[in-house]
């Protein structure tokens, strides 16, 4: 799987909805291997998207396009500044890797100290969280070449994420968790996340 995260602030919400909208309409019908995407606003007006793709290939084939060109240039003057794009290959996915049924998403950024240890956990790291936060349903783990993460968590609703967050970690994933990042992550909650899936495709996390 390949993910583009797409981050930048606007104060025109929801003509930048309906412009995610005419996209799935109009120009989706052509994109080469889109498998679908998680979009949302902060409270202080951040949008950002997690895109899926099959592949990088694809994902470039997609912006090459004529008409994803065209759509861009009448979207991007919705923004208030500038918005960054993050592209990455190296994804991992947590339990189910997501769910489009989420009522809560938080978008975590970092940077990881040991990504080769992450990967060989996170059977042992899913299976631990599946038992002590329930309201987890899953997460993919977007990880760019200088360890920096892009990590999107969907929760059932924001009142057990909530709860959640004030049960004491086990002691066994809180010394994993040490070990592999930086502790100095930031978050985006998007309260009133949406999602898209291709017609016929796969969940978020297959």
């Amino acid at each position: 799987m390949f993910i583009q995260i797409i981050q930048g602030r606007s104060t025109k919400p929801e003509e930048l909805k309906a412009a995610l909208e005419r996209w799935r309409a109009d120009v989706e019908p052509g994109a080469p291997g889109w498998l679908g995407g998680t979009y949302g606003f902060t409270d202080d007006g951040m949008f950002c998207a997690v895109v899926r793709f099959e592949t990088r290939e694809a994902a470039l084939a997609n912006s090459a396009r004529p008409a994803q060109g065209e759509w861009w240039e009448s979207v991007a003057p919705l923004f208030d500044g500038p918005v960054e794009f993050h592209d990455c290959d190296d994804v991992l996915l947590m339990l189910d890797g997501g769910s489009d049924d989420a009522g809560f998403v938080q978008v975590i950024r970092g940077r990881v100290r040991d990504p080769e240890k992450l990967r060989s956990t996170m059977d042992e790291v899913s299976a631990i969280l599946h038992s002590q936060r329930p309201e987890i349903i899953g997460a993919t783990i977007a990880l760019e070449p200088d360890g920096t993460f892009i990590e999107t968590v969907a929760f059932t609703d924001e009142e057990a994420a909530r709860s959640g967050e004030t049960k004491e970690m086990p002691a066994e994933l809180r010394e994993m968790m040490g070990e592999m990042f930086s502790g100095e992550e930031s978050y985006l909650d998007l309260h009133h996340p949406w999602f898209e899936t291709r017609a016929g495709g796969a969940q978020p996390g297959t």
